[in-house]
C-alpha cells in the first residue's frame, strides 16, 4: 500500500469511527425510540410475505462472481440476508433499518445485498465451489435467528455474522465496522465499546426476575453432570433493551414457568462478579463476556447438562421465539437438532402434514 493510499484509508477509518459517535451523541430519544418501535410489535408468524427491497442484486448465487463483481463496481464486499416470507423480524429489519434513506444509501454505496430464503431450494455455490441448497447453506451458517447476514470482505471472507434483529444504530455500526476494515484490528464488540454511551440509558439497576438464581455462581457442570439446562441472562444497567424485554416477554407467566424449569442466572455483563463458568473455570463476569465476544446486552446462552453451549439469542427477541427457544431446549430437541433452526424446519413440515 503507496503512503497516499495509507493516508486516504486512516482518514476513512477516522471519518467513520466519527460517524459512529456522532450517531452516539444524536439523542437518546432517538435510540430510545429505536428500540421501542421493535418493543411493540408481536412477533407471531406473518399473514403476508415480507418482500425484499428492488434494489438487492439479482444473483445466479455464484458468490465467487458475485463478490468480484461487488469490487468491480468499486463495492467494500457483499452481504448475504438470510431471511424467510412471514417472519415478523426479517419485516422489522426491512421497514426500521433498510427503511432508513441514510442506512440504505450508505448499504447500497458499499455492499451488494443478496437474499437468501432459509428453506428455499435454490442452488448456492459457496466461494470455494462447493454447492448447497439455499437451505442446506443455511443450516452450514447456523442462521438459527432471521433475519441473519453474513459480511463478505473484498478477500471472499466472512469477517462478521448477525443474528436475528438488530436496531438501527447497531445494524449502522455493523456497515461501518466491515466496509471500514475495523475487522483487522479489532472485534465487532470492541469497536461498539468505544461508543457504549449510546445504549446507556434505562434503569440504573439490574432487572429481578424470580426465576434467577442468587450468588455465589457455581455453574459448574464439568466434573458432575446437571439434570437441568442452564440459561445465562448477561445484562447491564442503563440497558433500555434490557428493560424492554423484562417488561415484554419475561412478564409472562408462560415464560417465568419454563424458566423455572432450568437453573437461571443473571449476570451484569461488566461487572467483576467471580464466578465458575459452566466448563470449572474462575472467572469474573467482565471477563467470561469478553472471552464469549458478547457485544449484545441482553445475550442470553443456554447450556446443557455437560456446560457445552447449545444456543445463544443476541438480538432482540420476543415472546413467541423466546417461547419456542425455550421448547427447543426443554424438549431436548437440541439432543436431536443440532441447530434450532433445523428443528423448526422440521417443526414446520409437521405441522404442514397434519393440516
Amino acid at each position: 500500500m503507496s503512503n497516499t493510499q495509507a493516508v486516504m484509508a486512516n482518514t476513512k477509518r477516522q471519518v467513520s469511527l466519527g460517524l459512529l459517535l456522532l450517531l452516539c451523541l444524536a439523542g437518546v430519544t432517538d435510540l430510545q425510540a429505536q428500540t421501542n418501535q421493535i418493543s411493540r410489535f408481536i412477533d407471531k408468524p406473518l399473514e403476508e410475505p415480507v418482500s425484499v427491497p428492488d434494489w438487492f442484486k439479482l444473483s445466479f448465487l455464484d458468490l465467487y462472481d458475485d463478490i468480484d463483481e461487488a469490487v468491480a463496481d468499486g463495492k467494500d464486499g457483499l452481504i448475504i440476508y438470510f431471511g424467510q416470507k412471514y417472519c415478523p423480524y426479517c419485516k422489522a429489519h426491512m421497514q426500521i433499518n433498510w427503511g432508513n434513506p441514510d442506512i440504505v444509501k450508505y448499504t447500497r454505496e458499499r455492499f451488494d445485498v443478496i437474499a437468501i430464503d432459509v428453506k428455499g431450494s435454490r442452488n448456492i455455490t459457496t466461494v470455494d465451489g462447493h454447492v448447497y441448497e439455499e437451505k442446506e447453506f443455511s443450516v452450514l451458517h447456523k442462521t438459527n435467528f432471521t433475519p441473519s447476514l453474513l459480511f463478505y470482505n473484498d478477500n471472499k471472507e466472512i469477517v462478521l455474522k448477525l443474528q436475528g434483529y438488530h436496531p438501527p444504530y447497531r445494524f449502522r455500526a455493523a456497515l461501518e465496522f466491515v466496509s471500514d476494515r475495523h475487522y483487522e484490528k479489532e472485534t465487532f464488540r470492541e469497536y461498539l465499546s468505544r461508543a457504549e454511551m449510546a445504549d446507556s440509558f434505562g434503569k440504573n439497576k439490574l432487572n429481578k426476575h424470580t426465576a434467577f438464581m442468587p450468588s455465589p455462581y457455581i455453574l459448574d457442570r464439568s466434573k458432575i453432570p446437571a439434570g437441568r439446562p442452564l440459561a445465562v441472562f448477561f445484562e447491564q444497567p442503563r440497558c433500555h433493551a434490557c428493560d424492554v424485554l423484562h417488561a415484554g416477554p419475561l412478564s409472562k407467566d408462560l415464560i417465568t414457568d419454563d424458566l423455572k424449569k432450568m437453573d437461571v442466572v443473571q449476570l451484569d455483563m461488566q461487572s467483576e462478579t467471580r464466578l465458575i463458568t459452566p466448563g470449572g473455570r474462575k472467572i469474573t463476569a467482565a471477563q467470561w463476556a469478553r472471552e464469549l465476544d458478547l457485544y449484545y446486552a441482553p445475550t442470553i446462552i443456554f447450556f446443557d447438562g455437560q456446560g457445552k453451549e447449545i444456543l445463544r439469542i443476541n438480538s432482540v427477541v420476543w415472546l413467541y421465539r423466546l417461547k419456542n427457544i425455550l421448547e427447543y431446549i426443554l424438549s431436548d430437541a437440541h439432543k436431536k437438532f443440532e441447530t434450532y433452526q433445523l428443528w423448526r424446519q422440521y417443526i414446520g413440515r409437521k405441522k404442514s402434514s397434519i393440516e
